[in-house]
């Protein structure tokens, strides 16, 4: 769903600029209270996982492909916050390396795939841990309903931008109605992968899923007919020398399948255009679309330049864009819980 340049107007395009700018500042604030030294560093490899899925188009409809928009999957694994800034990484590092998503249309895309889904993923996902049994199989069950309904809704969000600002004159109605019934289907594929990953993470570290913080309680004992916290085991000090080996196998196990996604996988994901090029060419939307700037840029659209070989180049080109956004969103993410280190008790409060 990356709008390129020309699908919406100059006006609209800096407003959703600023309402992203905005987001982007609170999401920082926000991130500081919910990174932690355990989940800091698997916010990096959650945006470059999601950058390596996002390759992977999967036919929804004839002549019509879908990805993954991943704001769901960033929210319940490393936090509301977090999640914003987690795909707003990757869809800088798409719109600067890879010429995917206009970059006057940053601001439409940071708002419509990172904003809009998050919120309402995470939104949905903590309505249903409200009134479902407090199990892990609860908080995959909610992850993939919270992912199915994300996609319609940013579909919707890009519906109501096309009617403020549209380029072209084309009936608000035919593209909502487009534009929703593709990104059903698409929402879908969305809500398995989020499924899928989310109950893996679970499977083996659930203290590392935010999402399902709430079910990591301590330990209580019974004394004289009163419930109280249980002494910690005398085998505890030896407890985060495990984790810390644990979190560095999944780490490590997370980069390597990122890696194999976008470096091999890839080169089967299905060329059909994606829901929103579907209907941008079926209704007409596209016709004042204008080339990219980098379209001349090294990586432009997922190959590296002067490779001939299409699968050598494509592998190339996720690799190293699995790369670039593993370094550039822990970067963030680490300075972000640096600060959060360095605030005064009072201001961490």
């Amino acid at each position: 769903m990356h709008v390129p340049d020309g699908f919406i107007d100059a006006p609209t395009s800096a407003v959703t600029a600023v309402v992203a700018t905005g987001a982007l500042a609170v999401s920082l604030r926000g991130a500081r209270r919910e990174l932690d030294e355990r989940t800091a560093p698997l916010a990096g490899l959650v945006a470059a996982f999601i950058f390596a899925v996002q390759m992977l188009n999967f036919p929804v409809a004839a002549g019509t492909s879908g990805h993954l928009l991943g704001g769901a999957l960033a929210a319940i694994l490393v936090g509301p916050y977090t999640g914003v800034l987690c795909v707003s990484v990757v869809l800088l590092m798409q719109g600067i390396l890879f010429a995917d998503g206009g970059l006057t249309a940053l601001g439409v895309n940071i708002t419509d795939m990172a904003i809009v889904t998050t919120v309402v993923a995470y939104a949905v996902f903590r309505g249903l841990l409200k009134v479902l049994p407090r199990t892990r199989r609860s908080v995959t069950a909610a992850s993939f309903v919270a992912a199915l309904l994300s996609v319609p809704a940013a579909s919707v969000a890009f519906t109501l931008l096309y009617a403020i600002g549209g380029t072209t004159d084309v009936s608000i109605g035919k593209v909502a109605t487009a534009m929703i019934g593709v990104h059903v289907l698409i929402g879908v594929g969305e809500a398995a992968i989020t499924a899928l990953t989310v109950g893996a993470v679970i499977a083996v570290r659930p203290d590392l899923v935010y999402g399902a913080r709430e079910l990591r309680q301590g330990l209580k004992l019974r004394v004289n007919g009163v419930l109280v916290d249980a002494p910690p085991s005398r085998s505890a000090p030896t407890a985060p020398v495990a984790a810390r080996t644990s979190r560095r196998a999944l780490w490590i196990t997370g980069l390597a399948t990122s890696l194999v996604l976008a470096g091999f996988v890839s080169f089967y994901a299905s060329a059909d255009p994606d829901g929103l090029e579907k209907v941008a060419h079926d209704k007409g939307i596209d016709v004042k679309a204008q080339e990219h700037a980098a379209a001349d840029s090294p990586l432009a659209d997922y190959g590296v330049k002067d490779v001939s070989d299409a699968r050598l180049s494509g592998g190339l080109a996720g690799v190293i864009g699995v790369g670039v956004t593993v370094v550039a969103g822990s970067t963030v993410f680490w300075a972000v819980r640096r600060r959060r280190g360095a605030e005064s008790p009072s201001e961490a409060l």
